[in-house]
């Protein structure tokens, strides 16, 4: 029934959606993707979009999916973790927006880009008095001691502090005040913000109707579920660390590779939740998948779709670039333009002078240039056939490369063993 009464909101006319989100980090990470699509979805269909960033309730502290209580944050830091997520929110539409009109999306009719804002520029300029009169006086303490996020730390050792605990208040407050300024009548959050996000629907009503005797629905509450990997394990994770959607946190290069070490369980999941294709599409997709899954189709797909929409189709190209260095043995069809893209500020990327990558032993290079800790133990690995210069053994110490062998007759990838690579350009 409520699905049915949004579902003709939708459809009436364009409404406005909300995600909040907590700065307790200065940039996005991939467990923000799933709020964060689902308010795309609305951008690109026309309906409003506002990314709330907790400006405010970030320096008190959420309680919801916590046993144990926050520590106040240090208010300089809640302020740069603003400043930070508001160009990350930015960069992530701006890509976003330019992956829909890739995958056939008209994206043209939308005005402007989502405005990102912090609920501190309204919180701030309230004072106790007049919070308890608007919020306060609504409020209904058992309502309140009900929710289950409260009701789970309640019943922890450390209890439950009173600034943790009005919380929900303050984020009720902020969807009135979107609803009422901003006409928002959606807010987007995980499962473990439905408590609040009920706050926020009950104040919206308690107001209203005290101004209108019009018991149409005026706000929705949309949920998405915890996601977690078929091991279990919390979505967003690698090896206990989070990933980034900063690219000076998490390169471009890692972010892909997450996507494609995806278990097959999975990834059909993952490609209807954090790409644009179509449902046609995506079985496709599985299906070539499931016929030769060693291939790993799907995984290569949505890591190419996921780093097209947060970093640009650059994004994959250089992730793309790397990966078939590193890890695939032909590299037919890779450009020099193409390897030092991909490896633009990489260490391993090495500009040499032409008569110094021709005239000497690759074996001496390859010491030169740290790709091994000397030159005996560079010699050591030719002779034991583990030193490669594009892919070719190289075939004695004293082995030189000749222009032609290069690829576009500038580059020169060395690698020694299975991932230790050195890629040697000639200078322009």
């Amino acid at each position: 029934m409520l699905l049915e009464v949004l579902s003709a909101a939708l459809e009436s006319k364009r409404q406005v959606a909300y995600v909040g989100i907590d700065p307790t980090a200065g940039s996005l990470h991939v467990g923000h993707l799933i709020p964060l699509m689902c308010l795309l979805h609305f951008h690109l269909r026309g309906h409003g979009a506002i990314p709330l960033i907790g400006g405010a309730t970030g320096r008190v502290g959420d309680p919801s999916g916590r046993l144990t209580e926050r520590q106040l944050a240090d208010i300089k830091q809640v302020s740069d973790n603003v400043d930070s997520l508001t160009k990350g929110i930015h960069t992530f539409f701006k890509h976003a927006s330019a992956y829909a009109r890739a995958r056939g999306l008209n994206v043209e009719r939308l005005i402007r880009e989502p405005a990102v804002t912090s609920n501190l520029q309204w919180h701030e300029n309230i004072n106790l008095l007049d919070f308890l009169r608007t919020v306060g006086v609504h409020a209904r303490v058992n309502t309140m001691l009900n929710r289950e996020s409260v009701k789970a730390r309640l019943t922890s050792q450390r209890g439950l502090s009173f600034t943790e605990f009005t919380y929900q208040l303050l984020q009720a407050y902020d969807f009135y005040h979107l609803h009422k300024n901003y006409e928002c009548t959606i807010q987007i959050g995980g499962s473990d913000q439905w408590g609040n996000i009920l706050a926020g629907i009950e104040l919206i009503s308690r107001l209203e109707n005290l101004a209108s005797e019009d018991t149409e629905a005026k706000a929705f509450g949309l949920t998405t579920p915890l996601l977690t990997t078929a091991s279990g394990e919390k979505f967003g994770k690698s090896v206990g660390n989070a990933v980034w959607l900063d690219s000076n946190l998490t390169s471009v290069f890692d972010f892909y590779q997450y996507f494609v070490k995806v278990d097959d369980a999975d990834v059909e999941k993952y490609l209807k939740l954090f790409t644009l294709l179509s449902h046609d599409e995506i079985t496709s997709i599985i299906k070539a998948h499931t016929a030769q899954p060693e291939k790993r189709i799907a995984q290569k797909r949505l890591a190419a779709e996921v780093t097209h929409i947060v970093h640009g189709d650059t994004g994959v190209s250089r992730a793309v670039t790397l990966t078939k260095l590193l890890f695939e043995s032909d590299y037919n069809g890779l450009t020099a333009h193409q390897i030092i893209s991909a490896l633009e500020g990489d260490p391993r990327l090495v500009m040499v002078d032409e008569t110094e990558l021709l005239d000497s032993p690759i074996m001496k290079l390859a010491a030169k240039y740290r790709l091994m800790a000397s030159t005996s133990a560079s010699r050591n690995l030719v002779q034991a056939r583990g030193l490669y210069i594009n892919n070719q053994t190289v075939p004695e110490s004293q082995f030189r490369v000749t222009k032609p062998q290069l690829i576009d007759e500038r580059v020169a990838i060395l690698r020694a063993g299975k991932d230790k690579l050195l890629i040697l350009v000639v200078k322009v």
